[in-house]
């Protein structure tokens, strides 16, 4: 009977080690990611739809991800001028957040309606990488060589 008090303490002990180990590996958390791209390196940009491809691949369904486009990189999401519109459609259905940056859209004379409609805008895009940063965001920069 004694050994009977010590049970809700075995229990609660085991409740937190589990709790702790669902959290190391992953299979719990989602992990958020904001990825800058600024390049207008064709070839930086396949990149990094695959190394957000690989993210997805290791947390199905636990990974956030927003890229935010500015400068250069633009045309990334221009309809007539990306050639990536098939993968940018697919990644949207699958959560994937394409952002545009409106002061670059203003310097490159680029119109809202010149882009994929699965993009969305924001007012600054160094502003969103550090408002997602405050936010407890994991920041990538893609296409540096």
């Amino acid at each position: 009977m004694r050994n009977n008090r010590f049970i809700p303490f075995f229990v609660l002990l085991f409740s937190l080690c589990f709790h702790q180990a669902m959290s190391q590996d992953g299979n719990r958390k989602i992990h958020k990611v904001v990825v800058q791209m600024n390049t207008a390196d064709t070839t930086a940009w396949s990149a990094t739809i695959g190394n957000i491809r690989n993210l997805q691949k290791i947390w199905p369904n636990n990974v956030q991800v927003e890229l935010v486009v500015h400068g250069k990189a633009l045309d990334f999401l221009v309809k007539d001028k990306t050639h990536l519109t098939a993968d940018i459609i697919a990644m949207s259905k699958e959560g994937v957040v394409f952002a545009a940056c409106e002061n670059s859209m203003r310097k490159h004379h680029i119109e809202k309606s010149q882009l994929l409609v699965q993009a969305i805008t924001v007012p600054s895009g160094v502003a969103e990488l550090v408002l997602k940063q405050e936010d407890g965001w994991s920041y990538l920069k893609s296409g540096v060589n």
